[in-house]
């Protein structure tokens, strides 16, 4: 067999052909079908306020861990996909903008509201809170996810709109 390289034609001499191996991904998401009214569940099925998804997500202040929630949102602010995103340690959670990302954009949602709790009972954001929710905002600009809010659920709640913080 004759080649073209960069050094000229080269002649290969081969038994026989060897084989590629390529990786093949394919992105898998379970759809769960629940037959009952949405309502049940969240109390509604559309969010238009940080207090709506406080009282949604109000169990999470009994948690002893801290959990990263991430709602995945249609066009018209319905939820379309609940993904927990992380369950970490007393204090903190390890969150990263591809993880996020990365199931938001198979569930194909236009927009994310970040819900996360202080187990301690304290809403107010850390700096680690604030910092990670510049590089979502950055990285859901870039992907065509506008990231609506992020929620600090407490004793009461935090809401980064509300607080101006976004």
């Amino acid at each position: 067999m004759t080649i073209q390289t960069l050094f000229g034609t080269e002649t290969i001499t081969t038994s026989k052909p060897k084989p590629i191996k390529f990786k093949v991904i394919k992105p898998v998401y379970e759809t769960l079908t629940v037959r009952d009214e949405v309502s049940i569940y969240f109390g509604r099925d559309r969010y238009t306020d940080p207090q709506q998804v406080f009282d949604a997500f109000r169990w999470l202040r009994h948690e002893s861990k801290e959990w990263f929630i991430g709602l995945h949102l249609d066009g018209k602010n319905r939820i379309i996909c609940i993904d927990i995103i992380s369950i970490g340690s007393l204090n903190q959670s390890i969150v990263h903008p591809r993880e996020t990302f990365k199931t938001a954009l198979l569930s194909s949602a236009a927009a994310l509201i970040l819900v996360h709790n202080h187990p301690t009972g304290d809403p107010t954001p850390s700096t680690e809170d604030l910092s990670i929710t510049r590089r979502l905002r950055e990285a859901g600009e870039i992907l065509g996810v506008k990231v609506l809010d992020h929620i600090i659920i407490g004793e009461t709640f935090t809401s980064f709109v509300s607080q101006g913080l976004m």
